[in-house]
C-alpha cells in the first residue's frame, strides 16, 4: 500500500475508518460522517455542537486561525460557537514572546466571536519544526435548527458566498511570497491577498446566521481543505447525490486567478475558508441571494444538486466533463515540494 500524501484523507479511505465506529450513546445525534462538519449530541432542549480542527501552517497567525476554522464548522451546522479547548504543541526553539503572540491571537479572536476560552494544554514538543495548534470547540443548536451536510436534496439550487479561494490566497501570499514576485506578480497584489484573510476574511458565522433565518436550508458545507471541489463532493458524498456544477458561475478572486496561473495550481482545488456552500429549494434561491448581498455578502448560485444516477458533472465552455477531483490540496502540494 502506497503512502498517502500530506492533507486530507481520501474520502473512500476516510469512509471505511469511520464505518467501524459503533455510536453506544443515544444521546449521540450525528456522529463522524465523510462530508459533515461537526458531531450533534442531544443536551435536552437543544444540541451541544462539537468539532476538533488542527492548524498545521500559517505559523505567524496560528492562534487567530485556530479559532475562526473551528467556529466556522459549528456555524456551518446552523450552531453558535461558544467554548474552545486548545492544545498547542510548540517547537524547541520557541520563545516565550512567540507563545505570548499566540495566546493574545487566541484571546483576541475568541472577543470577537463571543467565545470562551475554556481550557486546553501547552507543551514544548521534542521533534517538530513548527508550531501545531489542535482546537475542540464546542457550541449550541435548537433542535429544529440543525443544518446536516446530508440533507441536500436533488433539485437544490447550489449557493457559494462570496469569492474563492480567501484563505488559499492569502495563504500564497504570506507563504510563496518570493515565488509569487519571481513569477512577475506585483508587489502590491500580493499585500492586498494577504489582507483578504481580514476582509472579507475567513469567517462564515454572518453568512450561515442568514441563511438559516431567510430561508429553509437544506445543507450548509465549509469548503477548507481540498478547496471548493472537495467540499462540494464531500456534500454529494455525504448526501448520496450528484452535482452539475457550472463553471462559468464560480466566483473566482482576480489574485487567486493570477496566482494559481504563476505557480501552476487549480483555483478549484485550494484550500478555500471563507466562502460557504448552502443548499436550498430553488424557489428560495433569489431570496437567499438578496439576503446575503442586503448585509454586503456576494451570493452566487454556480449549480443545480441531481440525483446519483447523474454523477458528478461540470459544465464548461468546452461542454460537460466529469467533476475534477484533487487528491491534496494544491497549496499543500506547492508547500511539501
Amino acid at each position: 500500500m502506497n503512502p498517502i500524501p500530506a492533507g486530507k484523507l481520501p474520502i473512500d479511505f476516510l469512509k471505511q475508518l469511520l464505518d467501524k465506529v459503533e455510536i453506544c450513546d443515544p444521546r449521540v445525534v450525528l456522529g463522524p460522517k465523510v462530508g459533515e462538519d461537526a458531531a450533534l449530541i442531544d443536551i435536552g432542549d437543544k444540541f451541544l455542537v462539537a468539532k476538533t480542527d488542527p492548524i498545521t501552517f500559517a505559523t505567524d497567525l496560528i492562534g487567530w486561525y485556530l479559532v475562526q476554522v473551528n467556529a466556522n464548522d459549528i456555524a456551518a451546522m446552523g450552531g453558535k460557537p461558544l467554548w474552545l479547548m486548545s492544545t498547542l504543541l510548540l517547537p524547541e526553539n520557541f520563545n516565550p514572546q512567540e507563545i505570548k503572540d499566540i495566546f493574545d491571537q487566541m484571546i483576541q479572536a475568541c472577543n470577537q466571536l463571543g467565545i470562551t476560552l475554556i481550557g486546553g494544554h501547552t507543551e514544548i514538543t521534542y521533534g517538530l519544526e513548527r508550531p501545531i495548534a489542535i482546537g475542540a470547540m464546542l457550541g449550541e443548536v435548537e433542535k429544529p435548527m440543525a443544518v446536516f451536510t446530508a440533507g441536500a436534496k436533488p433539485g437544490d439550487s447550489i449557493v457559494l458566498t462570496k469569492n474563492i479561494a480567501i484563505e488559499g490566497t492569502a495563504l500564497l501570499a504570506r507563504e510563496m511570497q518570493e515565488s509569487l514576485e519571481k513569477n512577475n506578480v506585483k508587489k502590491c497584489s500580493i499585500e492586498k491577498a494577504k489582507a483578504l484573510l481580514f476582509s472579507p476574511g475567513i469567517s462564515i458565522i454572518k453568512e450561515s446566521a442568514i441563511a438559516c433565518k431567510s430561508v429553509n436550508v437544506h445543507s450548509m458545507h465549509d469548503p477548507t481543505e481540498g478547496g471548493l471541489a472537495s467540499g462540494l463532493l464531500e456534500i454529494a458524498h455525504a448526501a448520496k447525490v450528484g452535482l452539475m456544477i457550472r463553471s462559468d458561475r464560480i466566483p473566482i478572486l482576480p489574485e487567486c486567478e493570477e496566482f494559481c496561473e504563476k505557480l501552476g495550481i487549480d483555483p478549484m482545488g485550494l484550500i478555500a475558508s471563507g466562502s460557504l456552500i448552502v443548499t436550498v429549494d430553488p424557489v428560495d434561491t433569489e431570496t437567499l441571494i438578496n439576503a446575503l448581498v442586503k448585509e454586503g455578502i456576494p451570493a452566487h448560485e454556480i449549480g443545480k444538486i441531481t440525483n446519483i444516477e447523474e454523477g458528478l458533472k461540470l459544465h464548461t465552455s468546452n461542454g460537460i466533463k466529469n467533476f475534477p477531483k484533487f487528491d491534496r490540496d494544491e497549496l499543500a502540494k506547492l508547500l511539501t515540494k
